[in-house]
Protein backbone atom coordinates (compact mmCIF):
# COMPACT_ATOMS: atom_id res chain seq x y z
CA UNK A 1 0.00 0.00 0.00
CA UNK A 2 1.93 3.21 -1.10
CA UNK A 3 1.88 5.85 0.97
CA UNK A 4 1.40 9.82 -0.42
CA UNK A 5 4.70 11.47 1.46
CA UNK A 6 4.34 14.71 -0.23
CA UNK A 7 2.29 16.66 -2.71
CA UNK A 8 3.13 20.47 -4.49
CA UNK A 9 2.38 21.85 -7.48
CA UNK A 10 3.89 25.01 -9.99
CA UNK A 11 1.81 27.40 -12.71
CA UNK A 12 2.70 26.35 -16.16
CA UNK A 13 1.68 26.58 -19.49
CA UNK A 14 -0.64 24.40 -22.16
CA UNK A 15 -0.20 23.78 -25.87
CA UNK A 16 -1.88 27.46 -26.37
CA UNK A 17 -0.01 29.26 -23.82
CA UNK A 18 -2.57 29.28 -21.47
CA UNK A 19 -1.71 28.92 -17.74
CA UNK A 20 -2.69 25.79 -16.04
CA UNK A 21 -1.86 23.93 -13.05
CA UNK A 22 0.54 20.83 -12.79
CA UNK A 23 0.70 18.73 -9.66
CA UNK A 24 3.59 16.01 -8.18
CA UNK A 25 2.55 13.74 -5.77
CA UNK A 26 5.35 11.26 -4.01
CA UNK A 27 4.88 7.73 -2.06
CA UNK A 28 7.13 6.42 -0.21
CA UNK A 29 9.81 8.85 -0.67
CA UNK A 30 10.59 7.61 -3.73
CA UNK A 31 7.84 7.29 -6.34
CA UNK A 32 6.81 10.75 -8.66
CA UNK A 33 3.58 11.11 -9.89
CA UNK A 34 3.62 13.92 -12.01
CA UNK A 35 0.03 15.51 -14.25
CA UNK A 36 -0.02 18.81 -15.82
CA UNK A 37 -4.29 19.82 -16.41
CA UNK A 38 -5.41 20.44 -20.03
CA UNK A 39 -8.20 22.78 -20.63
CA UNK A 40 -11.16 23.25 -23.55
CA UNK A 41 -12.03 25.82 -26.17
CA UNK A 42 -15.35 24.37 -26.47
CA UNK A 43 -16.52 24.08 -22.74
CA UNK A 44 -19.90 22.57 -22.42
CA UNK A 45 -21.98 24.71 -19.46
CA UNK A 46 -22.18 21.64 -17.08
CA UNK A 47 -18.50 20.82 -17.07
CA UNK A 48 -16.50 21.27 -14.15
CA UNK A 49 -14.82 24.94 -13.69
CA UNK A 50 -11.47 24.70 -14.27
CA UNK A 51 -9.78 27.14 -12.13
CA UNK A 52 -11.68 29.64 -8.66
CA UNK A 53 -12.39 32.56 -10.61
CA UNK A 54 -10.53 31.49 -13.83
CA UNK A 55 -6.93 31.81 -11.93
CA UNK A 56 -4.67 28.51 -11.70
CA UNK A 57 -2.75 30.54 -9.09
CA UNK A 58 -5.75 30.12 -6.58
CA UNK A 59 -6.33 26.46 -6.88
CA UNK A 60 -1.86 26.36 -6.41
CA UNK A 61 -2.87 28.01 -3.07
CA UNK A 62 -5.29 26.16 -2.46
CA UNK A 63 -3.15 23.09 -3.11
CA UNK A 64 -0.31 24.39 -0.69
CA UNK A 65 -2.67 25.23 2.35
CA UNK A 66 -4.16 21.87 2.65
CA UNK A 67 -0.85 19.45 1.42
CA UNK A 68 -0.48 17.94 4.68
CA UNK A 69 -4.15 16.52 4.10
CA UNK A 70 -2.92 14.26 1.29
CA UNK A 71 0.03 12.89 3.49
CA UNK A 72 -0.49 9.31 4.50
CA UNK A 73 -3.50 8.31 2.36
CA UNK A 74 -2.55 5.57 -0.03
CA UNK A 75 -2.03 6.60 -3.36
CA UNK A 76 -4.12 3.44 -5.12
CA UNK A 77 -6.94 4.82 -3.07
CA UNK A 78 -9.02 6.52 -5.66
CA UNK A 79 -11.78 7.01 -3.62
CA UNK A 80 -9.38 8.20 -0.68
CA UNK A 81 -7.96 10.88 -2.87
CA UNK A 82 -11.09 12.30 -4.40
CA UNK A 83 -13.35 12.42 -0.74
CA UNK A 84 -9.85 14.49 0.39
CA UNK A 85 -10.35 16.97 -2.51
CA UNK A 86 -14.25 17.06 -1.96
CA UNK A 87 -14.07 17.79 1.47
CA UNK A 88 -12.58 20.99 0.81
CA UNK A 89 -15.08 21.97 -1.89
CA UNK A 90 -18.44 20.82 -1.74
CA UNK A 91 -19.77 22.37 -4.97
CA UNK A 92 -20.89 20.23 -7.78
CA UNK A 93 -18.73 21.48 -9.98
CA UNK A 94 -15.36 21.93 -8.08
CA UNK A 95 -15.73 26.04 -8.34
CA UNK A 96 -14.23 26.02 -4.95
CA UNK A 97 -10.80 24.38 -5.75
CA UNK A 98 -10.79 23.93 -9.96
CA UNK A 99 -11.79 20.60 -11.69
CA UNK A 100 -7.96 21.24 -12.97
CA UNK A 101 -6.28 20.59 -9.34
CA UNK A 102 -8.83 17.78 -8.88
CA UNK A 103 -8.05 16.24 -12.31
CA UNK A 104 -4.31 16.56 -11.52
CA UNK A 105 -4.22 15.36 -7.64
CA UNK A 106 -6.22 11.84 -8.75
CA UNK A 107 -4.62 11.34 -12.01
CA UNK A 108 -0.76 11.76 -10.09
CA UNK A 109 -1.49 9.84 -7.03
CA UNK A 110 -2.71 6.63 -8.88
CA UNK A 111 0.96 7.04 -11.21
CA UNK A 112 2.67 7.98 -8.29
CA UNK A 113 0.93 3.73 -6.93
CA UNK A 114 1.35 2.42 -10.55
CA UNK A 115 5.48 3.49 -10.37
CA UNK A 116 5.18 2.22 -6.31
CA UNK A 117 3.31 -1.32 -7.48
CA UNK A 118 6.21 -1.62 -10.82
CA UNK A 119 3.31 -1.69 -12.97
CA UNK A 120 1.67 0.27 -15.52
CA UNK A 121 -1.06 3.12 -14.65
CA UNK A 122 -3.87 1.36 -17.04
CA UNK A 123 -3.62 -2.12 -14.82
CA UNK A 124 -3.77 0.09 -11.66
CA UNK A 125 -6.77 1.40 -13.04
CA UNK A 126 -8.67 -2.07 -13.67
CA UNK A 127 -8.83 -5.05 -12.41
CA UNK A 128 -8.93 -6.50 -16.35
CA UNK A 129 -7.03 -9.20 -16.94
CA UNK A 130 -6.50 -8.20 -20.53
CA UNK A 131 -6.63 -5.04 -22.91
CA UNK A 132 -7.39 -4.38 -26.39
CA UNK A 133 -6.29 -1.03 -27.79
CA UNK A 134 -8.62 1.98 -28.97
CA UNK A 135 -8.83 2.96 -32.44
CA UNK A 136 -7.14 6.63 -32.65
CA UNK A 137 -9.28 9.30 -34.12
CA UNK A 138 -7.69 12.58 -34.55
CA UNK A 139 -8.46 16.03 -36.40
CA UNK A 140 -6.97 16.35 -40.11
CA UNK A 141 -9.23 19.22 -40.90
CA UNK A 142 -10.38 22.32 -38.03
CA UNK A 143 -13.10 25.39 -38.02
CA UNK A 144 -15.12 26.57 -35.40
CA UNK A 145 -13.83 27.85 -31.99
CA UNK A 146 -10.30 25.76 -32.96
CA UNK A 147 -9.53 27.63 -36.15
CA UNK A 148 -9.35 31.43 -37.01
CA UNK A 149 -11.71 33.19 -39.62
CA UNK A 150 -12.67 31.87 -42.83
CA UNK A 151 -12.26 28.17 -41.80
CA UNK A 152 -15.46 25.70 -41.84
CA UNK A 153 -18.05 26.28 -39.16
CA UNK A 154 -17.71 22.30 -38.71
CA UNK A 155 -15.10 22.55 -35.83
CA UNK A 156 -13.71 19.54 -36.81
CA UNK A 157 -13.11 16.83 -39.69
CA UNK A 158 -11.66 13.30 -38.15
CA UNK A 159 -9.72 10.18 -39.54
CA UNK A 160 -10.39 6.94 -37.84
CA UNK A 161 -8.34 4.19 -39.35
CA UNK A 162 -10.89 1.53 -38.83
CA UNK A 163 -9.48 -1.24 -41.01
CA UNK A 164 -6.16 -1.59 -39.01
CA UNK A 165 -5.13 -4.47 -37.38
CA UNK A 166 -2.79 -3.15 -35.40
CA UNK A 167 -2.03 0.34 -33.28
CA UNK A 168 1.08 0.75 -35.77
CA UNK A 169 -0.88 0.72 -38.23
CA UNK A 170 -3.91 2.79 -37.30
CA UNK A 171 -1.07 5.67 -36.58
CA UNK A 172 0.78 5.49 -39.86
CA UNK A 173 -2.70 5.24 -41.85
CA UNK A 174 -3.66 8.79 -40.02
CA UNK A 175 -0.25 10.32 -40.23
CA UNK A 176 -0.67 9.54 -43.76
CA UNK A 177 -3.95 10.78 -44.47
CA UNK A 178 -3.26 14.09 -42.55
CA UNK A 179 0.11 14.59 -44.97
CA UNK A 180 -2.45 13.69 -48.53
CA UNK A 181 -4.76 16.09 -47.17
CA UNK A 182 -2.15 18.83 -46.90
CA UNK A 183 -1.03 17.96 -50.81
CA UNK A 184 -4.66 18.23 -51.57
CA UNK A 185 -5.42 21.74 -50.10
CA UNK A 186 -2.26 22.76 -51.41
CA UNK A 187 -3.42 21.70 -55.20
CA UNK A 188 -6.67 23.74 -54.35
CA UNK A 189 -5.40 26.85 -53.71
CA UNK A 190 -1.80 27.20 -53.63
CA UNK A 191 -1.95 30.00 -51.26
CA UNK A 192 -2.39 27.80 -48.46
CA UNK A 193 -0.19 28.84 -45.62
CA UNK A 194 -0.17 25.45 -44.30
CA UNK A 195 -1.79 26.97 -41.35
CA UNK A 196 -3.64 23.95 -38.55
CA UNK A 197 -5.51 24.60 -35.47
CA UNK A 198 -5.35 24.00 -31.86
CA UNK A 199 -5.15 20.35 -32.34
CA UNK A 200 -3.06 20.29 -35.34
CA UNK A 201 -5.70 19.96 -37.92
CA UNK A 202 -5.16 21.77 -41.61
CA UNK A 203 -6.98 25.57 -41.35
CA UNK A 204 -7.51 26.17 -44.90
CA UNK A 205 -10.21 28.90 -45.72
CA UNK A 206 -12.95 26.47 -46.81
CA UNK A 207 -16.58 25.97 -46.28
CA UNK A 208 -17.98 22.89 -44.86
CA UNK A 209 -18.69 21.02 -47.85
CA UNK A 210 -15.31 21.92 -49.53
CA UNK A 211 -13.71 20.83 -46.24
CA UNK A 212 -15.29 17.13 -45.88
CA UNK A 213 -14.98 17.23 -50.14
CA UNK A 214 -11.41 17.27 -49.52
CA UNK A 215 -10.89 15.28 -46.65
CA UNK A 216 -12.88 12.42 -48.61
CA UNK A 217 -10.45 12.95 -51.30
CA UNK A 218 -7.37 12.95 -49.60
CA UNK A 219 -8.44 8.90 -48.10
CA UNK A 220 -9.45 8.04 -52.25
CA UNK A 221 -6.11 9.56 -53.28
CA UNK A 222 -4.48 6.89 -50.63
CA UNK A 223 -6.50 4.17 -52.64
CA UNK A 224 -8.36 3.08 -49.41
CA UNK A 225 -12.24 3.15 -49.52
CA UNK A 226 -13.94 5.88 -47.77
CA UNK A 227 -16.15 4.04 -44.62
CA UNK A 228 -14.30 0.91 -44.48
CA UNK A 229 -10.54 1.20 -44.17
CA UNK A 230 -10.49 4.53 -43.31
CA UNK A 231 -13.59 6.40 -41.86
CA UNK A 232 -14.18 9.93 -41.42
CA UNK A 233 -15.90 11.41 -38.27
CA UNK A 234 -16.99 15.14 -37.42
CA UNK A 235 -17.59 17.16 -34.66
CA UNK A 236 -20.02 19.39 -34.93
CA UNK A 237 -19.72 21.28 -32.24
CA UNK A 238 -23.14 22.67 -32.49
CA UNK A 239 -23.41 24.02 -29.11
CA UNK A 240 -21.16 27.12 -30.58
CA UNK A 241 -23.94 27.69 -33.20
CA UNK A 242 -27.15 27.50 -31.23
CA UNK A 243 -28.94 30.98 -30.66
CA UNK A 244 -30.97 30.60 -27.62
CA UNK A 245 -32.77 34.13 -28.43
CA UNK A 246 -33.40 32.66 -32.13
CA UNK A 247 -33.65 28.93 -31.13
CA UNK A 248 -31.65 29.00 -34.59
CA UNK A 249 -28.28 27.29 -35.58
CA UNK A 250 -26.32 30.41 -36.40
CA UNK A 251 -23.39 29.13 -38.85
CA UNK A 252 -22.13 32.69 -39.53
CA UNK A 253 -18.85 31.59 -41.45
CA UNK A 254 -21.04 29.36 -44.24
CA UNK A 255 -23.73 32.45 -44.17
CA UNK A 256 -26.71 30.76 -43.71
CA UNK A 257 -28.91 29.62 -40.57
CA UNK A 258 -30.48 26.30 -39.29
CA UNK A 259 -33.75 25.22 -37.09
CA UNK A 260 -33.80 22.32 -35.17
CA UNK A 261 -35.24 20.14 -37.92
CA UNK A 262 -32.90 21.72 -40.79
CA UNK A 263 -29.80 21.00 -38.22
CA UNK A 264 -30.84 17.10 -37.57
CA UNK A 265 -31.05 17.12 -41.48
CA UNK A 266 -28.04 18.95 -42.23
CA UNK A 267 -26.28 16.48 -39.59
CA UNK A 268 -28.16 12.91 -41.25
CA UNK A 269 -27.22 14.38 -44.41
CA UNK A 270 -23.48 14.66 -44.08
CA UNK A 271 -23.10 11.29 -41.85
CA UNK A 272 -25.47 9.81 -44.73
CA UNK A 273 -22.92 10.89 -47.81
CA UNK A 274 -19.31 11.23 -46.21
CA UNK A 275 -20.19 7.42 -44.42
CA UNK A 276 -19.12 8.65 -40.78
CA UNK A 277 -18.24 6.64 -38.08
CA UNK A 278 -18.37 8.98 -35.70
CA UNK A 279 -20.97 12.79 -35.17
CA UNK A 280 -20.15 14.02 -32.20
CA UNK A 281 -22.58 16.73 -30.84
CA UNK A 282 -24.45 17.06 -33.90
CA UNK A 283 -27.43 19.49 -32.11
CA UNK A 284 -26.85 21.59 -28.90
CA UNK A 285 -26.37 20.22 -25.67
CA UNK A 286 -29.63 20.40 -24.39
CA UNK A 287 -31.36 18.75 -27.35
CA UNK A 288 -31.51 15.05 -25.58
CA UNK A 289 -35.02 14.60 -28.07
CA UNK A 290 -32.92 15.74 -31.43
CA UNK A 291 -29.82 13.66 -30.53
CA UNK A 292 -32.10 10.55 -30.10
CA UNK A 293 -33.69 11.06 -33.36
CA UNK A 294 -30.00 11.06 -34.93
CA UNK A 295 -29.12 7.92 -32.72
CA UNK A 296 -32.37 6.18 -33.88
CA UNK A 297 -31.18 6.77 -37.20
CA UNK A 298 -27.74 5.59 -37.25
CA UNK A 299 -27.41 2.72 -35.32
CA UNK A 300 -24.26 2.04 -36.83
CA UNK A 301 -22.47 5.54 -36.26
CA UNK A 302 -21.62 6.30 -33.17
CA UNK A 303 -23.47 9.27 -32.22
CA UNK A 304 -21.79 10.88 -29.17
CA UNK A 305 -22.31 13.08 -26.52
CA UNK A 306 -19.90 15.57 -25.50
CA UNK A 307 -21.44 19.12 -24.53
CA UNK A 308 -24.18 16.89 -23.99
CA UNK A 309 -22.98 14.22 -21.66
CA UNK A 310 -19.45 16.09 -20.21
CA UNK A 311 -18.51 13.53 -18.56
CA UNK A 312 -21.38 14.06 -15.75
CA UNK A 313 -22.78 10.59 -14.57
CA UNK A 314 -26.51 11.84 -13.71
CA UNK A 315 -26.13 13.74 -16.95
CA UNK A 316 -25.57 10.54 -19.08
CA UNK A 317 -28.11 8.96 -16.91
CA UNK A 318 -30.71 11.25 -18.49
CA UNK A 319 -29.40 10.59 -21.96
CA UNK A 320 -29.65 6.94 -21.44
CA UNK A 321 -33.01 7.16 -20.39
CA UNK A 322 -33.98 9.45 -23.83
CA UNK A 323 -31.71 7.13 -25.74
CA UNK A 324 -29.73 10.53 -26.86
CA UNK A 325 -26.73 8.72 -27.64
CA UNK A 326 -24.76 5.41 -28.61
CA UNK A 327 -21.22 6.96 -27.79
CA UNK A 328 -19.97 8.92 -25.13
CA UNK A 329 -16.95 11.34 -24.70
CA UNK A 330 -14.75 10.88 -21.65
CA UNK A 331 -12.82 13.91 -20.60
CA UNK A 332 -11.48 14.03 -17.03
CA UNK A 333 -11.77 17.56 -16.80
CA UNK A 334 -14.83 17.56 -17.55
CA UNK A 335 -15.89 15.60 -14.52
CA UNK A 336 -13.19 17.12 -12.40
CA UNK A 337 -11.62 14.18 -10.75
CA UNK A 338 -10.16 10.73 -12.20
CA UNK A 339 -13.10 9.28 -9.84
CA UNK A 340 -15.49 10.89 -11.56
CA UNK A 341 -15.06 9.88 -14.51
CA UNK A 342 -14.12 6.30 -13.57
CA UNK A 343 -17.91 6.08 -12.45
CA UNK A 344 -19.10 7.83 -15.35
CA UNK A 345 -17.32 5.28 -17.27
CA UNK A 346 -18.89 2.71 -15.35
CA UNK A 347 -22.63 4.10 -16.33
CA UNK A 348 -21.63 3.93 -19.82
CA UNK A 349 -20.13 0.73 -19.57
CA UNK A 350 -23.26 -0.84 -17.86
CA UNK A 351 -26.15 0.72 -20.45
CA UNK A 352 -23.91 -0.17 -23.37
CA UNK A 353 -22.60 3.17 -24.31
CA UNK A 354 -19.41 3.05 -26.38
CA UNK A 355 -16.78 5.46 -24.51
CA UNK A 356 -14.21 7.84 -26.41
CA UNK A 357 -11.78 9.08 -24.31
CA UNK A 358 -10.64 12.47 -24.93
CA UNK A 359 -7.61 15.10 -25.15
CA UNK A 360 -8.61 18.41 -24.90
CA UNK A 361 -7.63 21.48 -27.35
CA UNK A 362 -5.15 23.26 -24.45
CA UNK A 363 -2.77 19.76 -23.80
CA UNK A 364 -0.09 18.64 -22.48
CA UNK A 365 2.66 16.72 -23.00
CA UNK A 366 1.08 14.06 -20.54
CA UNK A 367 0.11 10.65 -22.04
CA UNK A 368 -1.51 9.68 -19.07
CA UNK A 369 -5.36 9.64 -21.32
CA UNK A 370 -3.71 6.51 -23.34
CA UNK A 371 -3.69 4.54 -20.06
CA UNK A 372 -7.23 5.79 -19.27
CA UNK A 373 -8.84 4.97 -23.14
CA UNK A 374 -7.21 1.07 -22.45
CA UNK A 375 -8.20 1.35 -18.74
CA UNK A 376 -12.28 2.36 -19.50
CA UNK A 377 -12.15 -0.38 -22.79
CA UNK A 378 -12.94 2.93 -24.86
CA UNK A 379 -13.66 2.20 -29.03
CA UNK A 380 -11.68 5.37 -29.59
CA UNK A 381 -9.01 7.60 -28.36
CA UNK A 382 -9.20 11.14 -29.66
CA UNK A 383 -6.05 12.46 -29.52
CA UNK A 384 -5.08 14.39 -32.35
CA UNK A 385 -2.34 13.42 -34.85
CA UNK A 386 0.26 15.77 -34.99
CA UNK A 387 1.72 17.80 -32.43
CA UNK A 388 4.44 17.75 -29.60
CA UNK A 389 1.16 17.24 -27.29
CA UNK A 390 -0.49 14.93 -29.01
CA UNK A 391 2.13 12.66 -30.38
CA UNK A 392 3.04 12.02 -26.96
CA UNK A 393 -0.39 10.41 -26.41
CA UNK A 394 0.61 8.09 -29.46
CA UNK A 395 3.93 7.59 -28.65
CA UNK A 396 2.63 5.83 -25.52
CA UNK A 397 0.59 3.73 -27.44
CA UNK A 398 2.81 2.55 -29.46
CA UNK A 399 5.41 1.88 -26.05
CA UNK A 400 2.54 -0.09 -24.48
CA UNK A 401 2.34 -2.21 -27.44
CA UNK A 402 5.41 -3.99 -26.07
CA UNK A 403 2.80 -5.12 -23.32
CA UNK A 404 1.86 -8.75 -23.11
CA UNK A 405 -1.44 -8.05 -21.24
CA UNK A 406 -2.61 -5.62 -24.55
CA UNK A 407 -3.85 -7.83 -27.41
CA UNK A 408 -5.17 -6.25 -30.44
CA UNK A 409 -7.75 -3.99 -31.62
CA UNK A 410 -11.33 -3.35 -29.87
CA UNK A 411 -14.48 -3.69 -32.24
CA UNK A 412 -15.91 -0.53 -33.02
Amino acid sequence: MPKITSIEGRVLYNSRGSKTIEVDIVSDNNFLGRVCAPSGASVGKYEAVSFPNGKPEESLRILKENAEKFVGLDASDLKSVHDTLKSLDNSTNYSGIGGALAFAVTIASMESASKALNQPLFQTLSSEASFKFPYPLGNILGGGAHAGPGTPDIQEILICATGSKTIEEAIETNLLVHKELRKVLQKQDPTFTNGRGDEGGWAPKLDNEKALEASALAIENLGYTLGKEVSLGVDFASSTQWDEEKKMYLYDRAGFENSPEQQIEFAANIIEKYKLIYAEDAVHEEAFADMSELTKKFPNTLVTGDDLTVTNKNILSKAIESKSCNAAILKVNQAGSLFDAMEFADVASKNSVKLITSHRSGESTDSHISHIGLATKSKMLKVGIVGGERVAKLNELLRLSEHDLIRGMVEV
